[in-house]
């Protein structure tokens, strides 16, 4: 019997897409119960013998295949494809559509797939999320597991990080695809619709999520495909054009995500919002009142900042002041609520939102930097008049307020693919998480070649400026020696005062960060040299390669010098990652600060380090003792962000039962 594939067609319908439909309770409850789903199932051992008689299937068949001329290998491929096409993933010649694949990858790059690889593949084809460790060549298990999803006719939509990853792989690995007789397109943010609508049609697709959603958002809201259900499969079948006009997806059949972590859960809870600008003088004068009243107030006395959630709070003593200032000014100050709400937010804007950290200003506009990647977020707006303050605050000229026309989110989204994989080198953490929002199951991938990492003891010092002046000593020393030093900061502010510090010492560096990322390649390309230095943000933390000479493996390889302390210990381990790569050599260590990261956002931890700290020779604490003070206040925004992105799957659970009879939500 055929196998029903997750692809447009017949049966299937013009525009593929799980239904949006609540689920029963039980399969709630039982997707939520981690634990207890990996005991019963099968476990990890039984998985690692089924993946070891696959591996050898597939190297038995590739050795076949290796001394075939192109003709016969096309004939074999054309077999093959027959075959998926009629039985689906589960056919016996599964195997040899992987060996394919591999021989043809190394006809055209010069690569073979390794074991792990080839693992890691079936793993995503198997709708799970493939934990491999940074550097095992995920690129590639990634071109392996897309290559045979599309000989089998199913539109595969790859996804990644950014734009230049994006470009970067869909380029990097046509030949390989175009070899399989398979059409792949990528999608970036400057492309018009047309151009759009083209790379949708190939048989893969190289993306970001932002885009992929703002374009289904579009399809949404265009109403197509507008005809009937049975209609389009109707003028499917006679193969004709649908009357409702032509999307720009072909539904959601499959979706590969790279980096799956950064997108399923840090970006989970970020709202993708379809919107037009208005611009509202009469708000735009009320914000720019606020903040002529927000510059009036005292701290301490009328208002209290919590840098921890971003947010100013009114004294009954502020909220008077501003009932005050509102009896002056009359309009919309008359209601006192709104005025309280709205000067709360400027002293917001005004104190705890920081250009360079927060924010660019390019080209006289305030452009977001996503706190994960340290990208700019172009595009991406505040909400509630926040972006209109800032942009006062800043002299620029308002954007107007968004009004909204569709919205969704990630944890809404992806669970409407028919099939859905993905991989990521730091998911360990989050494997519950996933397993409950989205039933995707995570199999670890063995290392190819055990890790020769070292870490050196972590160091954390009481102000700003004495680290940096020790980083800088410790750079120097380093670049003596002749090793690369990768530098990851917090922001594009702290990036520039490392900066400027090593250019007052004599150190020449390169930068990358969201003001310099048009340069990414070349600096990420010479950031393995004899004596390279390199300042990134946390742009330098995900699906970068940086690649070391041997000559600089002997010396020990590339040193990560992390002054980062991220929100959760998977972007920290993505910064890591960098270095010792598929069995080289490198180190890692951690320079941390009290005045800096995390620790200004719990300050009763705070006190009790600056304690410590204080008490320590040279003011420095080094090892296990800086690890645990760094650790608690990393601990707990972890925490935080996990409740809040279950919050938000309650609420989009009850939003579907809610209108389940009514159709979507967006």
């Amino acid at each position: 019997m055929a196998a029903v594939l997750p692809r447009p067609g017949v049966v299937l319908g013009a525009y593929p897409q799980r239904s949006g439909a609540a689920e029963p309770a039980w399969l709630r409850w039982w997707r939520s119960q981690g634990t207890l789903r990996t005991c019963l199932c099968a476990p990890r051992w039984r998985a690692g013998r089924r993946h070891r008689r696959f591996v050898a299937g597939v190297l038995a068949e590739a050795q076949a295949l290796a001394a075939l001329p192109e003709t016969l290998l096309r004939q074999r491929l054309q077999a093959v494809r027959t075959a998926l096409a009629r039985e689906g993933l589960g056919s016996p010649a599964l195997p040899q559509a992987f060996a394919l694949v591999r021989e043809t990858t190394r006809r055209q790059l010069g690569l073979a797939h390794f074991d792990t690889q080839i693992i890691a593949a079936r793993v995503m084809l198997d709708g799970r999320i493939a934990e491999m460790a940074t550097g095992e060549g995920k690129t590639l298990s990634a071109l392996l597991a897309a290559a045979v999803a599309a000989l089998a006719g199913i539109p595969v939509h790859v996804i990644t990080a950014n734009d230049y990853l994006v470009a970067r792989d869909a380029e990097r690995l046509r030949p390989v695809y175009e070899a399989l007789g398979l059409r792949v397109g990528h999608v970036t943010q400057p492309m018009p619709p047309a151009e759009r609508a083209r790379a949708y049609g190939c048989d893969l697709t190289y993306c970001t999520a932002r885009e992929l959603v703002f374009d289904y958002l579009r399809d949404r809201m265009a109403g197509l495909p507008a005809d009937s259900d049975l209609q389009r499969r109707a003028a499917l079948l006679a193969g004709r054009p649908s009357a409702g006009g032509q999307p720009l997806l072909r539904g959601l059949c499959m979706a590969l995500v790279d980096e799956a972590d950064s997108i399923l859960i840090d970006e989970a809870t970020t709202p993708l919002i379809l919107s037009r600008a208005h611009v509202d003088p009469g708000d735009v004068e009320f914000c720019r009142q606020a903040l002529r009243v927000a510059g009036l107030l005292r701290a301490a006395c009328d208002y209290r900042l919590d840098a921890g959630s971003r947010q100013a709070d009114l004294t009954d003593r502020g909220r008077a002041a501003v009932a005050a200032h509102g009896r002056r000014l009359g309009g919309r100050w008359c209601d006192a609520r709104d005025a309280a709400a709205r000067v709360a937010m400027a002293l917001a804007a005004r104190h705890l939102y920081r250009a360079d950290r927060d924010y660019l200003l390019r080209d006289g506009r305030v452009v977001l930097i996503d706190e994960t990647t340290g990208r700019v977020a172009d595009g991406r707006v505040w909400s509630h008049g926040l972006q209109t303050l800032i942009e006062l605050k800043e002299g620029c000229e308002p954007t107007g307020v968004p009004q909204t026309l569709a919205q969704i989110t990630y944890q809404r989204f992806f669970p409407r693919y028919l099939k859905l994989g993905g991989m990521s080198g730091t998911v360990r953490e989050s494997r519950a998480e996933l397993l409950a929002t989205y039933g995707l199951a995570v199999q670890p991938i063995p290392l190819r070649r055990p890790c020769r990492r070292d870490r050196w003891p972590t160091r954390l010092y009481e102000r700003d400026e004495d680290r940096w002046r020790a980083v800088v000593a410790e750079v120097a020393r380093l670049h003596a020696l002749g090793r690369p030093v990768l530098v990851g900061t917090d922001s594009v502010a702290e990036s520039e005062r490392l900066a400027a510090c090593l250019a007052a010492a004599g150190l020449p560096h390169a930068v990358l960060n969201a003001r310099h990322d048009h340069a990414e390649a070349e600096v990420v390309a010479a950031a393995g040299g004899a004596g390279c230095l390199t300042v990134a943000t946390n742009m330098a933390g995900r699906g970068t390669d940086i690649p070391v000479p041997q000559a600089v493996e002997a010396v020990g390889g590339l040193h990560v010098l992390a002054c980062q302390h991220n929100v959760a210990r998977r972007v920290d381990r993505q910064l890591a990652g960098r270095c010792a790569r598929q069995g080289q050599r490198g180190s890692v260590q951690r320079w941390l600060a009290l005045e800096a990261g995390l620790f200004a956002r719990h300050p009763g931890w705070t006190a009790l380090a600056r304690a410590i700290v204080r008490a320590a020779p040279g003011r420095v604490v080094a090892g296990w003792c800086a690890d645990l003070l760094a650790a608690v206040p990393q601990r707990r925004a972890e925490r935080s962000q996990a409740r809040q992105r279950a919050l938000l799957a309650q609420q989009d659970a009850a939003m579907d039962r809610g209108l389940s009879l009514g159709g979507e939500a967006e």
